[in-house]
């Protein structure tokens, strides 16, 4: 199908046929799982990247592997350790036969980089993502290198709980778009998984969209237009998160020690483009920003010891300031 970019209205409606046949691709491998697909598909549309959080062994992988497959780009897996270091993501200059340095891409060169267990990593080695995240390039000997577009990086974390894991920074938390959470499967679901994962069936991954048509498509969020009391709903609703401040409810004041800053405003306008745009609608209205709060606001909002120790989840307190 032939999309026609100078027509809006046309390439919004192929957006909407396109995303249901991504999502039946993806459904080949994936059983399950449908608000983190959705939310990845949102996040890269609009131009953002991902955290995934979940226990091991819940296809987290497999599902980042299989998106980049259905969008026919690039894609690069970097297992994060202990011991990795900055120059095995980024690359590193390496002297030739003929005795000049030359600089050996690393695996961030890639249009999607699946960070696999991104907290296993120290917090040095988490930083050398975070101008690639930011300015989409790398510098290396004071060499700008430009990553090739679309680019996205997509995290997965295991519980922080864990053993042999590390916080985070929050300056890199903050560059994720979305962050969203992976929880076991149902009981039917699992019998699927199973049945599907222990016999010799093969599947193959369709391309849906390719690179020039990602970008073009993000593009045309870009150009959704918003209404003022869309605005104002976003950018209030990320102002109650903040203790102390003149919007910020009780609820908040109670069990935030520091809430989302204005990033998350922008990231809750793009998302509701995108997911207005995927369910036919042709401008976002207030249940689309709640649609993708969740994911915004999630790893933004630093609970205090008095939420912790009572068991309150940044979800719920979301929920409750909607």
């Amino acid at each position: 199908m032939m999309i026609d970019f100078n027509n809006d209205k046309h390439a919004a409606d192929s957006l909407v046929t396109k995303v249901h046949e991504l999502k039946r691709e993806i459904g080949k491998t994936i059983i399950g799982q449908d608000d983190v697909i959705n939310g990845l598909i949102i996040s890269i549309l609009s131009n953002g990247h991902a955290l995934l959080i979940g226990v091991p062994g819940l296809a987290k992988t497999l599902l980042i592997k299989t998106i980049s497959e259905a969008l026919d780009l690039s894609f690069n897996r970097i297992q994060f350790t202990p011991d990795l270091m900055p120059s095995d993501i980024i690359g590193s200059e390496i002297l030739d036969d003929s005795k000049q340095f030359k600089f050996n891409k690393g695996p961030v060169f890639a249009n999607i980089v699946l960070a696999d267990e991104i907290n296993r990593t120290p917090p040095k080695t988490q930083a050398a993502l975070l101008e690639a995240m930011q300015e989409k390039s790398v510098t290396v000997s004071g060499t700008n290198y430009a990553l090739d577009l679309p680019f996205f990086v997509l995290a997965t974390q295991n519980p922080i709980e864990q053993e042999g894991t590390y916080p985070l920074p929050e300056a890199q938390l903050d560059r994720f778009m979305f962050s969203m959470v992976l929880d076991y499967p149902s009981l039917e679901e699992e019998i699927n998984i199973v049945k599907a994962t222990t016999s010799n069936q093969s599947v193959s991954i369709n391309p849906i969209l390719n690179q020039s048509e990602i970008v073009a498509f993000q593009a045309l969020i870009k150009k959704v237009p918003v209404t003022d009391h869309v605005y104002e709903y976003a950018v209030s609703l990320v102002a109650k998160t903040r203790a102390k401040r003149d919007m910020a409810p009780d609820l908040i004041n109670e069990y935030i020690e520091y809430g989302a800053g204005p990033r998350a405003s922008q990231y809750l306008i793009i998302g509701a483009k995108a997911h207005a745009i995927i369910q036919g609608k042709y401008s976002p209205d207030i249940a689309d920003v709640q649609a993708v709060a969740k994911m915004v606001l999630r790893h933004r909002l630093v609970r205090n010891y008095k939420a912790e120790s009572h068991g309150i989840s940044t979800d719920e307190i979301i929920e409750r300031i909607y």
